[in-house]
C-alpha cells in the first residue's frame, strides 16, 4: 500500500473530521467552507494589488479580478476553483492566486460557477466559458495580453479547465497559451486502481468522488464534462498536470498526460511521491509542497515566455 509522505501524513492528523459528502451534508459543508475562505482584502493584505467584482453581461456569472495596480500588457490567468463540482466558491483559491499575481504580474480572474446538483452539466462548464470569453473580450480594459492567457485550477477546477480548453478549441474561442491542471477531476468512471487504493484514505475518496460526478452528470455524458472521454486531444494548449501518487486521481491524470503526448500536445507531468489530494493546501510548508510550487512556477515562466 502506498504510504503518505511523513510531513504530509502529520498534517492530516490536524484536519477536522466531518460527515461523508451527501445531499444531506452538502449545505452545511458549503457554509463551513465559505466561512473559511479569505476575502480579497484579507488575501491581498498590504500588497500593491487591486481587485474588483464584475458580472458577465447577460449571464449573471460573477468574477473577481485581481491584478497589479496599473497593469498593462501583463500575462493573464483565469482561475477555476475546485470542490468536487458541488462545493466552494471563487474565493477558495485566493491565496494561491494572489501569490501568482504577485510573482508573475498576472491579471487574474476567478469565476463563480453554478454548482451541482442544483445546476448539473452543462451549467458549470458554460459559466466558466462565459467568464473566460468575457475576460478575453475585455483584455485591453483589464490590462493583459490575451496571447499570454493561461487557464487553471485544482480538482474540479482542473477538470473544468481541461473542459473549457476543449470547448474553446471546438468553438473557435479564446486561444489559450496553456492549461495548469492541478490534480484534475477528469474521469467519471471512478474505477481505476488508484480510486480503489485510496477509496478511504486522504481527503477526497471514492465515495465523495462518486457523489460529485453523479451530481454533475445526472445520467449525461460529454467529453467537455468528462475530459478523459474525449477522443481527440489534438490542438489543445500546452498542459501542466500535477497529481499526488497517493490519491484517487493519480491514474486518470497520468493517462490523460500520456494521451496528450500522443496527440502532440506539449505536456509536463509531475506525480509527487507520498502526496494526497490537495497536499499543498494542507501542508504548505512541507518539502513536497515547496518542490511542487517550484515546478509550477518554472512551467509558468516558460509558458509565458514562449507565448
Amino acid at each position: 500500500m502506498t504510504a503518505f509522505d511523513p510531513e504530509l501524513a502529520e498534517a492530516l492528523k490536524g484536519l477536522p473530521s466531518g460527515p461523508p459528502l451527501s445531499a444531506e451534508s452538502l449545505p452545511g459543508m458549503r457554509q463551513a467552507m465559505a466561512e473559511m475562505n479569505l476575502s480579497c482584502a484579507e488575501a491581498i493584505g498590504d500588497r500593491d494589488l487591486v481587485w474588483e467584482d464584475r458580472t458577465v453581461p447577460g449571464t449573471g456569472v460573477v468574477v473577481t479580478v485581481v491584478k497589479p495596480r496599473g497593469a498593462q500588457g501583463a500575462p493573464g490567468f483565469y482561475n477555476i476553483h475546485g470542490g468536487g463540482m458541488v462545493l466552494d466558491d471563487r474565493f477558495a483559491d485566493l491565496p494561491r492566486m494572489v501569490a501568482l499575481v504577485e510573482e508573475f504580474g498576472f491579471v487574474a480572474v476567478t469565476v463563480d460557477y453554478r454548482l451541482a446538483p442544483e445546476h448539473p452539466h452543462p451549467a458549470p462548464l458554460e459559466d466558466c466559458y462565459a467568464g473566460l470569453t468575457w475576460m478575453v473580450e475585455n483584455a485591453a480594459e483589464l490590462g493583459f495580453d490575451p496571447a499570454r492567457l493561461i487557464v487553471g485550477g485544482g480538482s474540479a477546477g482542473g477538470g473544468l479547465s481541461a473542459g473549457i480548453a476543449l470547448l474553446a478549441r471546438d468553438r473557435g474561442g479564446p486561444a489559450l497559451a496553456g492549461q495548469l491542471l492541478l490534480c484534475p477531476m477528469i474521469d467519471s468512471s471512478n474505477d481505476s486502481a488508484s480510486t480503489v487504493e485510496f477509496a478511504e484514505r486522504g481527503v477526497w475518496g471514492r465515495e465523495a468522488n462518486e457523489f460529485g460526478w453523479r451530481s454533475l452528470l445526472k445520467g449525461q455524458t460529454s467529453p467537455y464534462a468528462v475530459p478523459a472521454t474525449a477522443t481527440d486531444l489534438a490542438g489543445l494548449p500546452p498542459a501542466f498536470i500535477e497529481v499526488g501518487a497517493a490519491e484517487v486521481f493519480r491514474d486518470e491524470d497520468v493517462d490523460y498526460a500520456r494521451r496528450l503526448w500522443l496527440a502532440g500536445v506539449p505536456t509536463e507531468l509531475h506525480v509527487w511521491a507520498g502526496a494526497y489530494h490537495g497536499f499543498d493546501r494542507f501542508a504548505p510548508d512541507s518539502e513536497v509542497t515547496r518542490a511542487a510550487l517550484a515546478a509550477r512556477a518554472s512551467w509558468l515562466r516558460r509558458t509565458i515566455r514562449g507565448a
